[in-house]
Formats: structure tokens, C-alpha cells, sequence
């Protein structure tokens, strides 16, 4: 008996995976981690976009002229061999198993309006680690169920939260805008790195459509509409917002604020608007984790495709969905989230965020790289090659900034971690090595039918 096709998501799905994973948790926790720099981080988020959105043209032109599965991944198993594929998936998976525990974090954050006990942090850690375990169920029952949730929760979220951002400014005073311009007194030059390194998590997301291109409709056309719609879109709500909670929250309310928005929203409209808004925030973050959770699982499939994961991380339920894989990452992000525990959600968010970023830079560099490598074989104008290859080295430029702009210990940190990809490398090779390329066209034959 003949299966059914696997139901994949068009435009209008793919572009809200893209907005739901960009504006997941940054819209209504990063104003917090973005005052300890003061409201001069409105020149970082200048330079965050900037940034962005040459990442953005670099994986919408991937996504137009080789729609991939897996995303960088793909991209650097294709143009730049089999280490650097490693590497990328290594680093990227890792980067958003850790991140997903965040966007988790942030709806317990939120929740804690309405239960007050979550603000102790095991209640809060239990109650961070069913919403883990939730949504890592729902992956389970198909793209076209994440997709349908995405564009649910996104509509939902975003349209109280662009309320907030445009009658925010009639509650604007301009005096607590200045008052917390640069709390630190940090030179202006590092204060807009600091800012837009941090912004970088604002960002992440921006390859969501590349990334999930296996389960797209017409890749070649929805991946790279996907990608600069969300990135417009998602821009302007986090620019304007952000913008706005610095004139409504005094800057040292806005550090310690575990739910930013909905303090915002008390000021501007009473009690009521506090909560409309915690709800809009959990529904909106709760989008984020599912497409998250998503992106994870479609990198680690298309790595252990190819050998360079163990070989369950591919396949597949009845539904399309790496089950295994899926609980595999719900184990980790469970006991990530026991190892960062902290006194309050948002010191929390913002150990976890930091991290993150740092581990994502390498990934992005060699996206870019493989979109050169690739541009050198598809015939393209000298024109055309010549924008691209500026696009690039101001997204090369970015992510750069983005390591600098961290402590150095977290980046001794990072450095760490990617030094350990080469004895993985070698030991993964090695495994994958035993297992015959009829086996993988095997595996592989299993997952498509799948």
C-alpha cells in the first residue's frame, strides 16, 4: 500500500517559521540584557541589521540558486569538504540546542506573571523542563503541524506586541531614554560592538528557510521569499520595540525585568495590559521553541545522512519527523537547562545567549564561503559576483564583531569547543568509514520513503 506524501509548508509557513524563530525570545527578553549597555545599544541594533541582513541576502541566494537540507550545514558539506561540514553541524547544532533552552526559559519567564512560584528557580526549571518535553512531542506529528502552530502563534503574538510598539510612543518620555544612555560610561566604539553582538541573537533564525528547505514547498522559490520577508519583517518589530521600552522603563527597572514587555505594558495601560501581553509573549516564544526545535532536528538528520552523526539521527516516523533525534535533543537541552541555573530568568537568558552566539559565527563564515565557492560554477554576471562577494565580507565582518564584542573567557571558551570538532572529526570518520556507500544510499533510500 502506496503512503501518503509528507505534507510540507508553503510561503506563508515557511515565512512564519522564519519570523517565529528570529523574533522568538529576543522581542521580549534581550531589551533586558541590551540596558546593561543603555540605550546607546539603539547605534549597536544600526549595526546588528546591517550585519543581518547581508547573512540574510547570503542564504536567500542559497536558497534560490541550491536549496539544501540542513542548511550550512549542507552548504559546507558541498563546497568545503567533510571537516568543515563537521564542523559547521557540530558547532551549529550545538549552538542551537543550547539556544532552544533559552527561548524555554523565556515562556517560564513570562509565565511566572500568572504563578508566581516559577520565579523560584527549580519550580522554574521543572516547569522550563515539561515545556521542553512538550514541544518535542509536537515535532513529532509532522512539518505541517509545526508550520500550521508557527503561523498560528506568530500571527497571534506578533499583532499585541506591534500594538505595544506603536502606542508605546505615546507614553515615550524622552528623559529616561537619555538618563539610561550609557549606564557604563563605555566607549562609543565598544558600546556598539558590545550592543550588536548581543543583537546577533536577535538575528538568529535568519537561515530558518534555508535550513528546512527539505521540507518546503518549491524550495527554489519559497526558501530565499522566506528568507527576506522574515528578515524585513522581523527587523523593523525588533528595532521599533526595543526602541520604545528604553523610554518606558527606567534603565535600571529594565536590567533586572524578567518580563520587560509586560512591565511596559503596566506602565502604559494598567495590570490588564500586563497580562494580555504575558500571554501574547508565551504564545509568541512557544512558536520560536517548536520551529527551533525543528531546525535542530533537520541539521543533525542531513549530518547523519551523510555519515558524520550516528545513523538513528536520521531516521524517520510515519509523520517525516527524526523521532530519535528529537529525544536525543530534548535529553540534552533537559540537562543544559539544570546546568545553567540561576537566581532569575533573565541572568539566566543572557548566560545562555552569549554562549550561543559565539558558537554561531564560524557556522555563518562558512556559509558565506561555500555561496562564493558555489557563485564560481553557476555563471553569474561580474556584477552580481562582485555585490555578493561584498555582501559576504560584511557578513564575515559581522560575525567577527560578534566574537569580539564577548568576554574573553567566553571566547576561550568557544575556541575550546572548536578545537574538540577535529579528534570528533577524526573519530566520526572513522566510524562512518565502516559503513559502505550502499548502505547510505540504503539509509538514505529509507528516510525519503519515509
Amino acid at each position: 500500500m502506496a503512503l501518503e506524501p509528507v505534507k510540507k509548508m508553503g510561503l506563508l509557513g515557511a515565512s512564519s517559521l522564519v519570523v517565529a524563530n528570529m523574533v522568538g525570545t529576543g522581542l521580549f527578553l534581550l531589551p533586558s540584557s541590551l540596558a546593561n549597555i543603555g540605550s546607546i545599544s539603539l547605534l549597536g541594533w544600526i549595526a546588528a541589521a546591517i550585519g543581518a541582513s547581508a547573512l540574510g541576502l547570503v542564504f536567500a541566494h542559497l536558497g534560490m540558486v541550491e536549496p539544501q537540507a540542513g542548511g550550512p550545514y549542507a552548504y559546507a558539506r558541498d563546497h568545503m569538504g567533510p571537516f568543515a561540514a563537521f564542523q559547521t553541524n557540530f558547532l551549529y547544532w550545538g549552538a542551537n540546542v543550547i539556544g532552544n533552552v533559552a527561548i524555554a526559559v523565556s515562556v517560564t519567564g513570562y509565565l511566572a506573571v500568572f504563578f508566581p512560584v516559577l520565579k523560584t528557580p527549580w519550580f522554574a526549571n521543572a516547569c522550563t523542563a515539561g515545556i521542553i518535553w512538550l514541544f518535542i512531542w509536537l515535532n513529532t506529528r509532522g512539518a505541517n503541524v509545526v508550520g500550521h502552530f508557527t503561523t498560528i502563534s506568530t500571527v497571534a503574538g506578533i499583532l499585541p506586541i506591534a500594538f505595544v510598539g506603536v502606542l508605546g510612543w505615546l507614553w515615550f518620555k524622552p528623559e529616561l531614554f537619555l538618563a539610561g544612555w550609557n549606564p557604563g560610561n563605555l566607549p562609543l566604539l565598544s558600546a556598539i560592538d558590545r550592543s550588536a553582538s548581543i543583537a546577533l541573537w536577535a538575528f538568529l533564525g535568519v537561515e530558518s528557510a534555508a535550513v528546512s528547505a527539505g521540507v518546503i514547498d518549491n524550495p527554489k522559490r519559497n526558501v530565499p521569499l522566506a528568507t527576506v520577508i522574515g528578515l524585513v519583517i522581523s527587523t523593523l518589530i525588533y528595532v521599533v520595540c526595543c526602541t520604545v521600552m528604553m523610554g518606558l522603563l527606567p534603565n535600571e527597572e529594565l536590567r533586572g525585568s524578567g518580563a520587560p514587555f509586560a512591565d511596559a505594558a503596566r506602565v502604559m495601560l494598567g495590570k490588564w495590559a500586563a497580562v494580555a501581553i504575558s500571554l501574547a509573549a508565551i504564545l509568541k516564544a512557544a512558536g520560536a521553541l517548536v520551529g527551533w526545535i525543528l531546525i535542530v532536528a533537520q541539521s543533525a538528520q542531513a549530518a547523519a545522512q551523510d555519515g558524520m552523526f550516528a545513523t538513528s539521527f536520521a531516521v524517520t516516523n510515519e509523520h517525516g519527523m527524526p523521532a530519535r533525534n528529537l529525544v536525543v535533543t530534548g535529553v540534552l537541552m533537559t540537562i543544559l537547562l539544570a546546568l545553567t541555573t540561576s537566581p532569575n530568568v533573565a541572568t539566566q537568558f543572557a548566560t545562555i545567549t552569549s554562549a550561543t552566539v559565539v558558537l554561531m559565527a564560524l557556522p555563518y563564515i562558512y556559509s558565506v564561503v561555500s555561496m562564493w565557492r558555489l557563485n564560481r560554477t553557476i555563471g553569474l554576471t561580474p556584477i552580481k559576483q562582485r555585490f555578493l562577494v561584498v555582501v559576504g565580507l560584511l557578513a564575515c565582518a559581522y560575525c567577527v564583531g560578534v566574537v569580539l564584542g564577548q568576554s574573553a573567557q567566553l571566547d576561550r571558551q568557544a575556541f575550546i569547543v572548536m578545537l574538540l570538532s577535529t579528534p570528533l572529526f577524526a573519530l566520526v570518520r572513522v566510524r562512518g568509514s565502516v559503513v559502505s556507500k550502499g548502505t547510505r544510499r540504503s539509509l538514505r533510500r529509507r528516510v525519503a520513503h519515509h
